[in-house]
């Protein structure tokens, strides 16, 4: 049976790019920020987000996403409402994407709020990227193209990093590509 390995950590911690570095050596990797944006798209999620957050967050029938941010990352409610809908579906779509790769050994399941959503419970174990504060801050803003006040207020509903090291298998400290590397290959070395 194929292992379900997450892959977590912070916003700005340099997940994604790992994730790339795994998916370059040939291990399936499932990035669910970017499904969970591609199925906020379709006709079942656009209705239950119309239903819970009025149709004035879509413009031109397209989610207005910075709109929506707004409103989740500086209300608790909202954005477990948001996560009630977006959570199931992505779940879902993951036990699809599972199925059409489970003749892997293990596959990656990216995700930043792998814990906060209880899906590290689905993981034979669990990997997390840590990152300098400072050195995440400025990745996001750069990224993001955003204020340093938005990336702290993100930053505030996910875990800390001691929160995920706590419950995490392996750790990957994100300093240099390099070492990022390094570190990276010695934990697929192990599963």
């Amino acid at each position: 049976m194929t292992k379900i390995i997450g892959l977590t950590g912070g916003i700005g911690s340099g997940k994604t790019m790992i994730a790339n570095y795994m998916k370059s050596l040939g291990i399936p990797v499932y990035i669910a920020d970017d499904e969970a944006k591609n199925l906020m798209e379709t006709r079942e999620v656009i209705d239950a987000i119309v239903n819970e957050f009025g149709d004035e967050i879509f413009v031109n029938n397209s989610l207005n996403r910075e709109k929506l941010a707004k409103i989740v990352f500086t209300d608790p409610n909202k954005l477990q409402k948001l996560n009630a809908i977006i959570h199931p579906a992505v779940k879902k779509h993951f036990e699809t994407w599972l199925h059409h790769h489970s003749t892997y050994p293990f596959v990656i399941k990216e995700a930043a709020i792998l814990f906060e959503s209880g899906s590290y419970r689905d993981c034979d174990a669990v990997i997390t990227v840590t990152a300098p504060l400072e050195t995440r801050i400025q990745r996001v803003i750069a990224r993001d193209k955003t204020s340093r006040e938005n990336v702290l207020q993100r930053m505030q509903n996910q875990w800390t990093d001691e929160q995920r090291i706590d419950q995490s298998d392996y750790v990957i400290h994100n300093i240099s590509v390099k070492e990022t590397q390094k570190q990276t290959d010695k934990i697929l070395k192990l599963l």
